[in-house]
């Protein structure tokens, strides 16, 4: 009889292997953001035109550009973030946007009110939406799908009905029927007439909503319903008020959104914001945000929102035609869901 004794593995080794593999592969695609907006921005670099050798897509008047095109809707997809991470949607955002952009115009030009008194109004406008629109989710127990499909149509039918079915224009001065002119100080730059205020505003929004993210309660709250609503509500987690708030975060968003848009365009159409919904979607989803909810991060979609503004701006600088873009897009996007689908479940 062989006095060897026989070597075997020491239990624990595989399932620590196996788990080891796990948080690796979660890791990545927890950051897989980042790295397709790495990937984009190289290939925006290798496939830019020249001009006298110069890279056009490198020049800071376009890097600039990219991040004032992408304000409106980074800031729409952040409020979104919020729903998305409990489970649910909110196809009205860019209706309220159309709705406050309306607002903004008719309240200055019109109404005669302040910069202030506007923003207020407006803002206030857009939490009270997102508010009602969460109750109906959250108490009535609707599907947010249906709910805000209803929103889209209620907003846009509002801004029609605020504008008399027409395009405010914003001019400015301090007589009748013109707006002050702070408000126009949305549509210039800052730093030398380098950096966009839009794009500011949307750098101030994204800081918050991260470090609001990482550091409150409510945020382990939205990730616990995202998860497992059931299992949430049975340890405490005041289920009905985190999803009411989420939905008012969105609104607020979608209404700072509109703000800015009729800051940029001087003007106020009740037709504005259309399909920006599904750009904030798509954002969020690039940025890796799942739609089942409980996965995801704001930092995540802001990558998302900065991939979507390179790949748009360099196909333009090409001279891509418009039709191929959208069929571009919608494969990146297709390609971050299908991803996500790989995503190794907790």
């Amino acid at each position: 009889m062989s006095n060897q004794t026989e070597q075997r593995p020491v239990p624990g080794d595989l399932p620590a292997q196996r788990s080891k593999r796990t948080d690796t592969v979660e890791t990545l695609f927890k950051f897989q953001s980042f790295f397709g907006l790495v990937a984009v921005f190289i290939a925006a670099v290798i496939f830019s035109p020249r001009n006298d050798g110069q890279i056009l897509f490198l020049s800071s008047d376009n890097l600039f550009n990219i991040v004032r095109a992408v304000s409106e809707i980074g800031i729409i997809a952040i409020g979104l973030t919020f729903v998305i991470l409990i489970g649910g949607i909110d196809l009205s955002v860019g209706s309220v946007l159309g709705l406050a952009a309306v607002g903004s115009a008719v309240l200055m030009v019109n109404s005669g009110y302040g910069v202030w008194a506007t923003v207020v109004v407006v803002l206030l406008a857009g939490i009270v939406f997102g508010f009602l629109q969460g109750a109906a989710v959250a108490l009535l127990g609707v599907q947010a799908f249906i709910v805000t499909l209803a929103g889209l149509q209620i907003s846009r039918g509002l801004a029609r009905m605020w504008s008399g079915g027409e395009t405010v224009q914003i001019s400015y001065g301090d007589g009748p029927g013109q707006a002050p002119m702070l408000f126009s100080l949305l549509g210039e730059r800052t730093f030398g007439g380098v950096v966009p205020i839009p794009a500011l505003i949307f750098a101030a929004v994204a800081v918050i909503a991260i470090l609001f993210l990482r550091s409150s309660a409510y945020s382990r709250h939205l990730y616990a319903i995202g998860g497992n609503e059931k299992a949430a509500r049975l340890s405490g987690v005041p289920v009905n008020r985190v999803k009411i708030i989420a939905f008012v975060i969105a609104g607020f968003c979608a209404a700072l959104a509109g703000i800015v848009h009729a800051g940029q365009l001087n003007a106020g159409s009740p037709n504005d914001g259309t399909a920006y919904e599904l750009d904030g979607i798509a954002a969020v989803v690039v940025g890796g945000t799942s739609l089942a909810g409980g996965r995801g991060s704001v930092i995540g979609t802001i990558a998302g929102a900065l991939l979507l503004g390179i790949l748009n701006n360099i196909l333009s600088l090409n001279s891509v035609n418009t039709d191929l873009q959208l069929l571009i897009k919608g494969l990146v996007i297709v390609a971050a869901a299908a991803l996500q689908r790989l995503r190794p479940t907790a």
